[in-house]
């Protein structure tokens, strides 16, 4: 009769400890004294980002103070191409987590700088609260003293404080109209125009996450934006105007594209001159007269080749085509007398 043998329970691991979960992943922590790097759950469980990209972040923000990040470098650590680090690197810069902006150094020379950011909207929401409480405050006297360089962004808000401002000193007179040259022409685009300038305005926080701007932010630099385009300006050269070089610490972004719509705002394009004043151009009288004969030069020959030839004769035809016709043509009989 054979032996039944008990088989012993399976030990568990030594040092680990026992979970209710019945599948999935079970957590082994150690307590690390060092050497160890934070990354927010914002980061690890991203829903936008690549796999690739989420290691990479880990690794670049694990690395210490001025160390190389460029596509070379990281090409060299890991096994990837440089293409697909190159996409990852544009993917976290896409979503804040990396930023290159070029500085210029000592000697006059600009050399690119990597800012990465462990997590990108405590950062950007840390700067807007400093930028509103550093923001000064201008008294109202004082600014309904002021008359504004170009009635742009300030128009509307300098209207209003103007009339709290005469309400409070007793004065009734009448109210400052601008003369006739200042004030914007209202044409039948300025609609056209405003729908695009709102667009491109509300927009602009896709190319750079720091002008992501208010509706009213938006609704001041409206016409700013309209005069670049009246002035026969394009959509990319307003952008490139407004997005150009931007500094690294922008504290207030409505007032920096306001300074750069401001100063920046070229001249309306010239009227052109009629057609007829341009230089080589044909009058009316001669654009309609016949040109002479002696002027039409080239002629298609018309003895069944496709010759152009530089001639002006009856028949049409060219050297080669007279000569044929004629050898082919028989001799007149000779006449005796």
């Amino acid at each position: 009769m054979a032996v039944t043998k008990t088989i012993a329970a399976p030990r568990p691991v030594p040092g680990v400890r026992r979970s209710a979960t019945h599948s999935g992943v079970i957590h082994v922590r150690a307590y690390q004294p060092s050497h160890y790097t934070i990354i927010g759950n914002h980061l690890a469980q991203h829903r936008a980002l690549s796999l690739t990209a989420i290691g990479l972040a880990v690794h670049i923000l694990s690395l210490p103070q001025g160390a190389p990040v460029d596509i070379r470098s990281l090409a060299d650590r890991f096994p990837e191409g440089r293409d697909r680090i190159a996409f990852a690197l544009r993917e976290l810069e896409a979503h804040g987590y990396l930023e290159r902006v070029r500085e210029r150094v000592d000697g006059g020379r600009f050399v690119t700088r990597t800012y990465a950011h462990n997590a990108p909207a405590l950062t950007r929401r840390r700067v807007e609260t400093d930028e509103v409480r550093n923001e000064p405050v201008v008294p109202v006297a004082i600014v309904a003293s002021v008359t504004p360089v170009a009635p742009v962004a300030l128009a509307a808000p300098v209207a209003a404080v103007e009339a709290v401002g005469g309400g409070a000193a007793g004065d009734s007179g009448p109210e400052e109209v601008p003369p006739p040259s200042e004030v914007p022409a209202q044409g039948p685009s300025s609609s056209e125009h405003r729908d695009k300038a709102f667009a491109l305005l509300a927009g602009l926080r896709r190319i750079d996450d720091r002008f992501t701007l208010s509706r009213k932010d938006v609704e001041s630099l409206l016409p700013a934006v309209v005069g670049w385009f009246d002035n026969g300006a394009s959509r990319a050269a307003v952008i490139h105007a407004v997005t150009a070089d931007v500094p690294v610490l922008l504290k207030s972004p409505a007032g920096f594209l306001a300074h750069r719509l401001r100063e920046g705002l070229p001249p309306p394009l010239p009227t052109p001159p009629p057609y007829e004043d341009l230089p080589g151009a044909p009058s009316s009288a001669s654009a309609s007269a016949p040109p002479p004969p002696w002027l039409d030069l080239w002629t298609d020959c018309e003895g069944g080749c496709t010759r152009v030839f530089r001639e002006s004769v009856p028949d049409k035809c060219c050297r080669e085509c007279r000569a044929r016709r004629a050898a082919a043509s028989p001799e007149p009989p000779v006449r005796t007398v």
